[in-house]
């Protein structure tokens, strides 16, 4: 039987999965609302990719469900397949379509590897993206915060703003406002309550007692959701334009917003998640949702950190997690009709503030130029404009961007190949005598060129396979001329998870741009103190000699 599966995880799996399924129930409310179908399809969607993603997938500890940004594609495909129909109950089969393709789309991504390329996303994209859409949730939800109907669009919410204050309804703002209040100060007071879920149903409660005449979720359907697969079909050829664009756009988001979540499922229980089961899980899990009428999912990265801070340990804690909302909506589903919208409203907006890259924001004055001109581009085209074209236009701009500099770096006469000996296994000519003495407890990596978006995984997974035993990394860098902002982040990250194992990371030969940026973000002296830091690898073996005392 402990070949299926090891009863020693069961308390903390159904502790992790009971939970994280607490912590999902609000959000998955307020991105079924804000997804424009209702919160009904938010609750269908978290529990079928709840469910089918942990038992499918290949990350043990996931718990999927709607996210942020699953979510803002899901609405903007709403309001374009009404534009294109005239209602949403006739635009359910092109939505619902779109969904399913969708997950068909990640199970052939899991099929052909293709997990292995998200990996070279350039950072400046993924976080312009993150953060666009992190206020796309913040801008949409103001005037359900105000208690009145939201425009569509980004671009109509700031139209619009002047009629805020002459048409809303001061009781909805003040629940809304409680909402927010009590999501950031109950963690305070205590923890073992999830805070979205006291700011529900304490701000529900207030609003139901005092009977404030405010916008609520209304009916929401009992029982187990009804099959929807006589919606797909018939399909008018006009909206398969629609239905392939935001398939795709659903299918590449919803790979990289679990496996960046997959990421730190693993940093945290020190596992090593399949990504290509991951999306081929996630994608069944994408697939059934439409069926049932839900809206699309990812691995869900608050819920998964609680998940595991529970106790979860295998894939049943994922599971549980979904049946604990099934069984909400099959017994509770008459209470949560209730909810007002702006204290959805309410949970909603800190949830887009935790998606905003606050930290690659800060750093646009300092980082390569021309990363920081990709992220504002993304940031600002996906806010106002297309996620599709957000995307394409980044990849696109970055590649450029980066061969712009490959050149000019290439008549300077600096190296511009890719990063290659990173492996260590073949000790340079002057490290022979210091490597023979100290190679298990010392180990020397060696960079080649320029440290950009498209070597950073490879650099990680080096990371990874270090010993746990070795005491000092040194990193060359005499060969690295140029490093972007990807490279910059990728060594932070490196260097912290080494730090916490007491690993101390030693720079010979660094250069000046990359210099620079070390310091700009404050990783010199914060991270690495200027002691670390060398001109001549013989100065860091002399230095580390004295450390080891050997």
């Amino acid at each position: 039987m402990k070949k299926f599966y090891d009863f020693k995880y069961l308390k903390g799996d159904l502790t992790g999965g009971l939970v994280a399924g607490v912590v999902a129930l609000p959000l998955a409310l307020a991105f079924g609302v804000q997804s424009g179908m209702g919160a009904a399809a938010g609750l269908y969607g978290a529990i079928a990719v709840g469910i089918f993603a942990a038992i499918f997938g290949g990350t043990a500890t996931q718990a999927s469900g709607p996210t942020g940004p699953m979510t803002v594609v899901s609405a903007a495909l709403v309001t374009a397949a009404i534009e294109l129909t005239g209602s949403l109950e006739t635009a359910m089969g092109i939505i619902l379509l779109s969904f399913l393709l969708g997950g068909v789309l990640q199970i052939v991504f899991g099929l052909l590897n293709i997990a292995g390329y998200v990996k070279y996303f350039p950072y400046p994209v993924v976080s312009g993206f993150m953060s666009g859409v992190g206020l796309i949730i913040i801008i949409l939800q103001i005037f359900p915060l105000f208690g009145l109907s939201s425009p569509k669009s980004t671009i109509s919410v700031i139209q619009n703003l002047p009629s805020l204050f002459s048409e809303a309804n001061w009781q909805a703002l003040a629940l809304g406002a409680i909402t927010i209040a009590i999501f950031y100060l109950f963690p305070k007071i205590t923890k073992a309550i999830p805070s979205a879920l006291a700011a529900l149903i304490v701000a529900s409660l207030i609003g139901y007692f005092l009977k404030w005449d405010v916008p609520i979720i209304g009916d929401i359907p009992s029982g187990l959701p009804s099959l929807k697969v006589d919606t797909f079909f018939p399909v008018d050829s006009s909206a398969y334009g629609i239905i392939l664009e935001y398939a795709a756009v659903l299918a590449v988001l919803g790979s990289i917003d679990s496996l960046l979540t997959s990421v730190i499922a693993d940093n945290m229980t020190k596992t090593k998640h399949n990504s290509n089961r991951e999306l081929i899980g996630q994608g069944i899990g994408n697939m059934l949702a439409a069926v049932i009428g839900g809206i699309p999912g990812a691995g869900a990265t608050k819920g998964t950190v609680v998940n595991i801070n529970s106790g979860g340990r295998t894939r049943l804690s994922g599971t549980v997690h979904g049946l604990l909302l099934l069984a909400i909506l099959l017994g509770l589903g008459t209470l949560a009709a209730n909810i007002p919208l702006s204290v959805l409203a309410g949970l909603l907006i800190p949830i887009g503030f935790k998606i905003i890259d606050f930290r690659g924001i800060k750093h646009l004055k300092v980082v390569p130029r021309a990363d920081a001109v990709v992220l504002v581009i993304v940031l600002l085209i996906t806010t106002f404009g297309s996620l599709i074209n957000a995307v394409g236009i980044g990849v696109a701009l970055a590649s450029l961007l980066f061969m712009k500099k490959s050149s000019e770096l290439a008549r300077k006469g600096m190296d511009v190949g890719p990063v290659s000996d990173f492996d260590g296994s073949k000790p340079w000519q002057d490290e022979l005598d210091f490597y023979e003495k100290y190679k298990d407890t010392v180990i020397i990596k060696h960079l080649h060129g320029p440290f950009f978006f498209g070597f950073t995984s490879y650099f990680k997974d080096g990371i990874k396979t270090l010993s746990k035993d070795i005491k000092a990394l040194i990193i060359r860098m005499d060969k690295v001329p140029y490093i972007d902002q990807s490279g910059i982040y990728a060594l932070e990250e490196a260097i912290l998870d080494l730090r916490t194992q007491g690993v101390e990371v030693i720079f010979t030969g660094l250069r000046q741009q990359p210099l620079d940026q070390l310091k700009s973000i404050g990783m010199v002296p914060d991270l690495v103190p200027e002691e670390d830091l060398f001109e001549k690898v013989d100065g860091a073996f002399v230095y580390l000699k004295e450390k080891l005392g050997k």
